[in-house]
């Protein structure tokens, strides 16, 4: 197998990723704010309503979002009723919709070989009916790693490979997934050494507002993910009373409402010349008691609320 870290990758990756941080202050535009950030909502901030597949994307499109991530077993359901993937194809382009990513929890960073052999058939189940629906991408999160002894990074890297590998051929590429508490990839500077041990040129991180506090990442460290590094990065808030050992997913709430510094990340991270995605994740209870249109209305203003104080 040819080396995964070779002299001549490694120069090519960091300058692919953290050439923009070297440029003269002089050579760096403003960005243009609406020109920066596209719009999506990830269906977990509905999940609690259970409205399923088809549902969930009309209040996304009434709400006034262009663009969703979907969950891979929700669209697995609706398939399951009946419906086709030409069917999915049709509700999602009439609502003029556009599916930026999936959330699927294959345990393809495992130890266990025979573990591994199964999530990518799951994987490559999962991409074919994502690209059928027309989406590019999806996540991969550390899924069935997260209570595990510390991972050989190296390994993980192989097998974020193989993924990659797995992607290309699909046309649906695996973002690597931080997850702050788990006990692999929970740190920023983990996620971006996989990418770039990985030393292929699909390599993505998918980034989270509440799982860089969760995991203890320095914001200070984000502009040197770069680009193209980062399509989608999701947003939520925190409030003040609980620490970073403390909070649960459960507990993010909407950008702008709590004191996770939004504004802070948002200009270490957006790239004008190639908008970046900002996807609405959230899990909380109080919003699933709710009307759902309602929530992902008020989803959707207080993140172009949050993006205009850029």
């Amino acid at each position: 197998m040819e080396p995964l870290f070779t002299r001549r990758r490694t120069i090519g990756q960091l300058s692919g990723l953290f050439g923009g941080l070297f440029l003269p202050v002089s050579s760096v535009q403003k960005p243009s704010v609406s020109n920066s950030f596209k719009y999506c909502l990830n269906m977990s901030t509905l999940r609690g309503h259970k409205l399923g597949f088809e549902k969930e994307l009309q209040i996304a499109a009434q709400a006034g979002f262009r663009s969703v991530e979907v969950w891979v077993d929700t669209a697995q359901d609706y398939l399951k009723q009946g419906k086709t993937l030409a069917d999915a194809r049709k509700v999602i382009t009439d609502l003029g919709l556009t599916v930026e990513n999936a959330i699927g929890f294959a345990p393809w960073i495992v130890d266990d070989a025979g573990v591994r052999s199964k999530a990518l058939e799951q994987m490559k189940r999962e991409m074919d009916m994502l690209a059928g629906i027309g989406c590019k991408r999806t996540a991969a999160p550390p899924m069935g790693a997260t209570t595990s002894p510390k991972l050989d990074l190296t390994k993980v890297a192989e097998r974020y490979r193989i993924i990659l590998e797995l992607g290309t051929q699909t046309g649906v590429i695996p973002h690597l997934e931080l997850w702050g508490f788990s006990s692999n990839l929970s740190k920023l500077s983990e996620v971006m050494y996989v990418a770039l041990e990985s030393g292929h040129p699909s390599a993505r991180l998918l980034l989270d507002v509440y799982h860089l506090y969760k995991g203890g990442s320095s914001l200070a460290s984000l502009p040197l993910v770069g680009k193209p590094a980062m399509e989608i990065f999701h947003v939520n808030d925190y409030p003040a009373n609980l620490t970073a050992e403390k909070i649960t997913d459960a507990d993010r709430i909407f950008t702008g409402d709590g004191v996770a510094p939004i504004q802070k990340i948002l200009k270490a991270i957006h790239t004008p010349e190639q908008p970046l995605i900002l996807s609405l994740e959230v899990f909380n209870k109080s919003y699933y008691a709710q009307d759902p249109l309602t929530v992902a209305k008020n989803g959707l203003a207080k993140m172009k609320a949050a993006t205009g104080a850029v």
